[in-house]
């Protein structure tokens, strides 16, 4: 705690463990339960405390609020956790609660993730890898969020809702049900918009794949097929990935239900 890295304002709990790398910026308050991995900068002003878990190289912007109790009336201080993976960026303003015991325990951040300014994690969400989040988007309890996702400025979603890997939703869309993998969603009340295919060009797909996709989305919204003969569909089309497998067992798996 005495090296240069740490400025002399920040408060930090002598039993929170900090690599000795980390930086840590005026007026940054770290409490007991924190654990922060190498390379990992502080910016000031910031709070970190609960039982919260820091990887590697992360920089966090001032003003974030990290680790605080989750916005759930049932909450009775348990000892829940917030768990952010490496290498993820967070920006100034952003709130990420820890988990209930009401649900998986705890809320999670992956890695290699964007999150922009004043952008909500609420409690037992689960983030996953290569994420952004624009301003101001904001996750219910419970919500889970697959890899490569892009959520547009002020995005809100609804509790225990999904976006599957690869999904992107528009500016302030609302989204209160699934949104599967690949495909966009915008409006208030979110509807499906197409596919999300420039995100799948720019992440490696092939245009076959992407072609594939296409067909699947067609079957879902444009054919005036119900919801399992769409299925059925795509369950027979022929493909040598597995990104159309991947599409049906997210929405053979919904609870609340796809966008349509």
């Amino acid at each position: 705690m005495t090296e240069p890295f740490i400025h002399p304002t920040a408060i930090i709990d002598s039993k929170a463990q900090l690599d000795s790398s980390v930086k840590v910026g005026a007026y940054s308050i770290i409490g007991a339960n924190v654990q922060i991995g190498a390379d990992t900068e502080i910016g000031p002003h910031v709070v970190i405390e609960g039982h919260t878990t820091i990887g590697n190289n992360n920089q966090i912007f001032q003003f974030a609020s990290l680790g605080a109790q989750p916005q759930d009336k049932k909450y009775r201080d348990e000892p829940t956790k917030l768990i952010i993976g490496n290498r993820n960026t967070i920006r100034e303003f952003t709130t990420f609660n820890t988990g209930t015991v009401t649900g998986i325990g705890e809320t999670r951040l992956g890695d290699d993730n964007w999150i922009m300014a004043y952008c909500h994690l609420a409690h037992d969400c689960v983030v996953g890898n290569h994420t952004i989040f624009a301003n101001n988007a904001s996750l219910a309890g419970h919500v889970e969020i697959g890899d490569y996702v892009v959520l547009g400025g002020y995005t809100l979603i609804f509790q225990f809702c999904r976006i599957g890997h690869y999904a992107m939703t528009a500016f302030a869309a609302g989204v209160h049900k699934d949104v599967p993998p690949y495909f966009m969603a915008s409006g208030y009340r979110a509807e499906p918009a197409g596919l999300n295919s420039e995100g799948m060009r720019r992440n490696g797909f092939t245009a076959e794949q992407i072609s594939n996709v296409k067909k699947a989305y067609k079957a879902i919204y444009m054919q005036d097929l119900s919801l399992n003969d769409a299925k059925t569909k795509i369950a027979e089309m022929p493909q040598e990935s597995n990104e159309l497998e991947i599409l049906r067992d997210f929405i053979e798996s919904s609870k609340r239900g796809i966008i349509r």
